[in-house]
């Protein structure tokens, strides 16, 4: 068994010295007191790390199918009234929303941006439910209301009850409305009553668009908007103005759900129009974004990158017509974001180096100091140092 111990006891890598063979010196001291609040500080650094959650990034090719876009905004129109204001959405695939009001909320603000009035309607007035004209006639006993569409019926059954139905009428036919004070319905709603009163007044609208998850546009712009010769127009004939002021104020925009870190580009930009009537133009790129917290939840969202011009209307160019467009497209590369914590061998393994590492450099600048001390002190003695 003294046999064992023995080589056990010669296999010592951390020999000791009697302490009668210790030299405490005060510079020894300083070194062992820095060096201590060093490791620390250290320590407590790499602690927080170690209780924190770390992100890690990823880069992976987007390989969903059929899924959705949520695109969810928040724009202010200080000089373009609500009952002008429409939004469409529409992408390559061919797939159109005109005149988008589900989902979306318009807030017509005066001036100094107080809100007057909140609702969600399309352009122009509200519709009257039950009509009592029929033709400039009065109802006969039983009769069903059957609003004339001024030349616009798809079949001799059709009837346009209201402004809007004469309106959806002209667009499906592709024409445009020059004057709705000439149409019996409108007339009656007030429609260019409504657009007169609201006049100065700015327009705040927010809400979401649901599309399919291709590359596509949507836009705020005065007017229906209808297919001509397969172009997309818009009816700004009805208001009779001869240009539309289009500045406007990004509040939020955002594809996706919010997720920790995230930064849309676009959120607080503010752009004012100092020509009569022009075209302004965001192309964004959408890049898929899936962020899995420490807890396991996915958030399957997007971060966007943007790029701005501005097309100033030109006489005879349909395709610049007053309004604010955002093109978005799609990048084939997904970003993933994943939380989880340093695992606790990595956390062991740092806290030994941060020691072992303190303490090898302070001993190796103690011996410095100490050896070049005894150097000049023999130098002095035999009077060799100058």
């Amino acid at each position: 068994m003294e046999n064992i111990m023995g080589k056990i006891r010669s296999l010592d890598a951390y020999p000791k010295i009697n302490e009668d063979f210790y030299s405490r010196t005060l510079s020894g001291g300083v070194i062992t007191l820095a060096s201590s609040i060093v490791m620390l500080l250290l320590f407590i650094s790499e602690l927080r790390l170690y209780l924190h959650a770390a992100t890690e990034t990823q880069l992976v090719v987007d390989t969903s199918r059929g899924e959705t876009l949520r695109i969810n905004f928040d724009v202010t129109f200080p000089d373009l009234p609500c009952s002008i204001v429409s939004l469409d959405a529409m992408d390559i695939s061919g797939e159109q929303h005109l005149d988008v009001r589900h989902d979306i909320t318009k807030k017509r603000i005066d001036a100094h941006g107080n809100v007057i009035e909140a609702r969600q309607e399309g352009i122009g007035a509200p519709k009257i439910e039950k009509p009592l004209q029929r033709h400039g006639g009065r109802l006969e006993h039983n009769e069903t209301y059957c609003g004339s569409c001024f030349g616009a019926e798809g079949s001799d059954d059709d009837c346009c009850n209201s402004c809007e139905d004469v309106r959806e009428a002209y667009r499906k036919k592709g024409w445009a409305l020059s004057n709705p004070d000439l149409i019996d319905q409108c007339k009656r709603e007030g429609f260019l009553q409504r657009i007169k009163d609201e006049d100065g007044e700015g327009c705040n609208i927010y809400g979401f668009l649901e599309v399919n998850k291709v590359a596509g546009n949507f836009h705020f712009a005065p007017g229906k908007s209808f297919h001509q010769s397969g172009v997309h127009v818009h009816d700004l004939l009805a208001f009779q103005k001869d240009s539309f002021n289009v500045s406007h104020k990004i509040n939020r925009l955002a594809f996706g759900e919010y997720f920790p870190g995230v930064v849309n580009p676009l959120d607080g930009v503010q752009w004012t129009q100092e020509i009569p009537s022009g075209m302004y133009q965001y192309f964004i790129k959408v890049v898929p974004t899936v962020y899995t917290d420490i807890s396991g939840h996915t958030i399957q969202s997007n971060q966007f990158s943007v790029t701005e011009h501005f097309r100033s209307a030109e006489a005879g160019q349909l395709q610049s017509l007053p309004g604010v467009f955002f093109f978005y497209d799609l990048s084939p590369i997904k970003v993933t974001f994943s939380e989880g914590h340093v695992s606790f061998l990595h956390f062991l393994t740092n806290v030994c180096a941060i020691v072992g590492g303190v303490f090898t450099v302070s001993g190796i600048f103690d011996s410095f100091i100490y050896h070049g001390q005894r150097a000049i002190k023999k130098k002095m003695e035999i009077g060799k140092f100058s």
